[in-house]
């Protein structure tokens, strides 16, 4: 096989992530959704807003105005607050499609929250190498979001 065949080749991957996070599965379904959409930031830090429609074939895209921004999916099922799936290209412009599943599952005070990323199609190497950082970072963002609406929910709470 010559090395452009294998460039061409039909690639898969598959990333399995999970966190437990100290907040009830309702919170960090908020959080989720937060991260799927306005708050979703690079991981260098830059803000990367996305606008999910959260139902059933909703969109998922990155609105950059004027008409113009990039389709990343589209909710294949959503049963809140313990499951979101997406299907779709994600952030990969060539021959391939995604699929994305959040599950939340409650565990005594805390929520485990597994996302699971399959992909198929030529996906070059680097990306397959490095999809698994951005996920890291993605989970990690959940946390913190977590954490901030519970400080302000209890700072609300707290209020006289």
């Amino acid at each position: 096989m010559a090395t452009q065949d294998l460039e061409d080749a039909i690639q898969t991957f598959q990333i399995e992530k999970d966190i437990l996070i100290e907040a009830s599965p309702d919170i960090v379904w908020e959080s989720v959704l937060a991260e799927l959409g306005p708050e979703s930031q690079m991981p260098d830090g830059t803000p990367m807003p996305f606008v999910l429609e959260a139902w059933p074939g909703g969109r998922w895209f990155r609105d950059l105005g004027d008409n113009r921004g990039h389709l990343w999916g589209h909710v294949q099922v959503i049963k809140p607050p313990a499951l979101i799936e997406i299907v779709g290209p994600m952030f990969m412009s060539y021959p391939a499609t995604n699929h994305i599943q959040y599950r939340l599952m409650a565990e005594n005070n805390h929520t485990r929250l597994r996302v699971l990323h399959r992909a198929l199609g030529l996906i070059p190497a680097d990306v397959r190498g490095n999809a698994g950082i951005g996920w890291e970072y993605g989970l990690q963002r959940i946390r913190k979001i977590t954490e901030q609406l519970l400080a302000q929910r209890k700072k609300d709470r707290d209020k006289p």
